[in-house]
This record gives structure tokens, C-alpha cells and sequence, in this order.
């Protein structure tokens, strides 16, 4: 592979989008950011729980020794691609790490067994499917509360664990992404209030950080993957203007409120936030269109990821 090791090969971005539509994720014994989540743990379990100070103190911690691991992970296998492998067990060898910062057929599994289970009117496995999608406690919601969290964390999902990884590949290769999926980790992890709340400071305020470009390119696709789908379009766009700041978060409200208002349905998390409050009550069949339209939108950021791979590192002029 004739590349830096900040540099994004779209052979590489292509393969990656490749092995998880037809595989998917691999088991957690295999997983790169499995890995990460048990040293994150390791280090949670023996940070102070007293002092904020401290904890603010310890979360920095946490946050370097992560992002340390994460770049260094990805630097080594950036240099082993460029130096020792063949060009086609590089390109192999990069595209499954990449995979592994991303996943599409994941979250439309997740997504698909909800609705699936919601058309089936069985609401307790629905709330079960909903674990793996969210962390809400799902036990008292009813089944349109159920599809309302489970359309807001698709599209909110399709931000963090689609398009910034590959928005970060495209800018900074493999570090890149492995820097933001390590970050992303942090964040949902720790990154909320509660038992977390000085520990995680760091890294959720890192995660508001990186996403801040991402989450804005996500409501964007979103918005045209929706016109293809013959979605309410401009209803998309007059939610994610009015809404899309609603949420605490500086990002997540972006995607969530466009696609509140491509459904025409109304996203609520009770005394935190209301998006497209003059919508529908969600159901079964609004998550299964979010997951079309949010597949749609992710494929499409890929396609934007390779162009600007290609246009940016002057891909096809250097061969």
C-alpha cells in the first residue's frame, strides 16, 4: 500500500463497508473495541469514587491511556500494511480493522428484531430487543414509546457508529477512526450523568467535541436518503431547524429531530425533550422506514467517504 499512515486508501473504506454488510460484527473475543471496553472497565473499577476533583482528575486519565491504546493499535497496523504485507493482505488486513470502528448490519439487525417484535404485538420481547439498541430503561414503556426510542437511537446510531468513524477515516486514516471509536466508547460508557458524573466529564465532553461535524452531516443524509423514500422532506427539515437543539446533547438532536420529522412522528423522552411534537405516535412500521431511510443515508456517506478519499489524497492521479 503506497500511502502515509494518516491516510485513507478508498480499497480499504470499500472492503471495510463490504465485510460488515455481508458478515457483520464479529464476537466480542474478536472484537477491537470489546478489547477497549474491558480495559475501560479495569480502569473504572480501581478509579476514586469520592471527590470530584479526583474524578475529574482520574476520568483524564482514563481518556488518554484509551485514546494511547486506541492510536497506537492503529498506527502499528498502519505501519504493517505499509511496510510488510503484500497489497492485498494489507488491504485486507486495514479493512477489517476499520470494520471494526462502524457497523450498518448490526444496527439494522437491532433495529429490524424490534419492529419485528412490535408487529408481532409481543412488547415485553420488544422492550428486550430494545437493550440492544439503548440504554432507556424500556420496563414501563408502552409500544410507541418503544418505537420512538428505538427511531431515535437508530438515528442517532447511524451518526455515531456509521458516519463519524468514516468521516474521521476519510480526514485521518486509521488512527482517525480508531481516535473517534475510542472516544465514542468512552462516552457511552461514562459519559452520563449519575455514578459517572465527574469521572466521565472528559470523555463525554470529548465526544461533543468530535461529533459536532458528523452529527450535522448525519441530519444532511438523512434529509436526502429521505427524498428517495418519499418521506416528508420538508417537515424533515423544519423539525431539525426548530428541534435539534432540544436535546442536552449538542449533537444527538440533529439526526433525531430530522428524522422525527421524515416520519412525521413525534420523538419524545419524557422531561428531557419533545421533537416533532405536532407529529404521529410512533409504531412498528415508522422504525422499520427510519432503518431504510438511515441504511440509505449511511450508504450514501460512504460513497461521500470514498470520493473524498480519493479526491483529497489524489488516489486515482499518484497510480
Amino acid at each position: 500500500m503506497e500511502a502515509g499512515l494518516w491516510t485513507a486508501d478508498p480499497r480499504v473504506l470499500v472492503l471495510a463497508v463490504a465485510i460488515d454488510l455481508v458478515f457483520g460484527d464479529p464476537p466480542n473475543v474478536a472484537h477491537p473495541v470489546a478489547w477497549l471496553g474491558r480495559f475501560v472497565n479495569m480502569l473504572v473499577r480501581v478509579a476514586p469514587r469520592q471527590g470530584a476533583r479526583a474524578q475529574l482528575a482520574a476520568g483524564g486519565v482514563v481518556v488518554v491511556l484509551a485514546l494511547a491504546i486506541s492510536a497506537v493499535t492503529a498506527l502499528a497496523i498502519a505501519t504493517l500494511t505499509l511496510s510488510t504485507l503484500p497489497t492485498v493482505g494489507a488491504v485486507l488486513l486495514a479493512a477489517l480493522f476499520l470494520k471494526s470502528t462502524f457497523a450498518i448490519r448490526g444496527l439494522g439487525k437491532a433495529s429490524s428484531e424490534v419492529a419485528r417484535r412490535l408487529r408481532d404485538g409481543d412488547l415485553a420481547a420488544a422492550r428486550l430487543a430494545l437493550r440492544s439498541l439503548c440504554s432507556r430503561d424500556p420496563s414501563t414503556l408502552n409500544a410507541s414509546q418503544v418505537a420512538a426510542a428505538a427511531i431515535e437511537s437508530v438515528a442517532e446510531n447511524i451518526s455515531d457508529s456509521v458516519i463519524a468513524p468514516l468521516f474521521f477515516y476519510a480526514l485521518l486514516g486509521l488512527p482517525g477512526a480508531a481516535l473517534y471509536r475510542a472516544a465514542n466508547t468512552l462516552d457511552a460508557m461514562i459519559g452520563y450523568h449519575g455514578r459517572f458524573e465527574y469521572l466521565g466529564k472528559a470523555a463525554a465532553r470529548l465526544d461533543d467535541l468530535l461529533n459536532l461535524i458528523p452529527a450535522r452531516l448525519t441530519a444532511a443524509l438523512l434529509l436526502l436518503a429521505g427524498c428517495w423514500r418519499r418521506a416528508h422532506v420538508a417537515n424533515g427539515i423544519r423539525v431539525l431547524v426548530r428541534d435539534g437543539a432540544a436535546p442536552e446533547s449538542p449533537n444527538a438532536g440533529r439526526p433525531m429531530a430530522a428524522m422525527a420529522g421524515l416520519l412525521d412522528v413525534a420523538l419524545e423522552k419524557p422531561g428531557h425533550y419533545l421533537l416533532g411534537k405536532d407529529g404521529a405516535a410512533a409504531e412498528g412500521q415508522h422504525l422499520k422506514m427510519a432503518w431504510l431511510i438511515s441504511r440509505d443515508a449511511a450508504l450514501l456517506g460512504c460513497a461521500c467517504a470514498v470520493a473524498g478519499t480519493v479526491l483529497c489524497n489524489g488516489w486515482i492521479v499518484n497510480r
